[in-house]
């Protein structure tokens, strides 16, 4: 099985602003930004993939085993013992924040720099983490495994997030 990746980011902006006699002045902004991993385990490569859109129910929190606990879309497990990309896109009717991370048995946290950290997404926001070095983000099954996600909202809250990674 063969897993080629490409993440593109772009950004377009025009700051303007109201000039005497009816003239405008004009800072434009366009940069973008790419990057292609190729199937394997080393610098610049992936081979594991997983992608959902997931709910959680208001103020609860689920926990995602990222060392042989997700199903990815050809219906194989997915183990990954190196996290290379997170994505993840709170849906923007979600009327709370997207809280990853924080304390708990067996959290993945060696992306952030304590246990305790929290990156929150608000409703429409998007988080990205992308490591395509050799190493990324080790996983580490049975102690360092699990990514937290908690939903603050009152009401229902649904995201999307896609995991690219590797094997070895």
């Amino acid at each position: 099985m063969a897993l080629n990746t490409q993440l593109t980011l772009k950004i377009v902006a025009a700051l303007t602003s109201g000039l005497d006699l009816g003239s405008t002045a004009l800072v434009p902004l366009s940069t973008d930004w790419s990057d292609l991993l190729a199937t394997g385990v080393v610098a610049d490569q992936a081979d594991k993939l997983f992608f959902d859109n997931r709910s959680l129910a208001g103020t609860t929190a689920e926990s995602l085993d990222l060392a042989g606990g997700l199903t990815d879309g050809l219906g194989a497990v997915v183990t990954f013992v190196r996290i290379k990309g997170i994505f993840i896109r709170p849906a923007a009717a979600n009327n709370g924040v997207l809280a990853i991370g924080g304390a708990g048995a067996n959290d993945f946290v060696n992306w952030v720099a304590s246990a305790t950290d929290i990156i929150n997404i608000r409703p429409g926001g998007l988080f990205v983490l992308w490591s395509p070095d050799a190493t990324g983000y080790p996983v580490t099954g049975g102690t360092g495994d699990l990514l937290k996600i908690n939903n603050t909202g009152a009401g229902v809250g649904t995201y999307d997030i896609v995991l690219i990674g590797a094997s070895a």
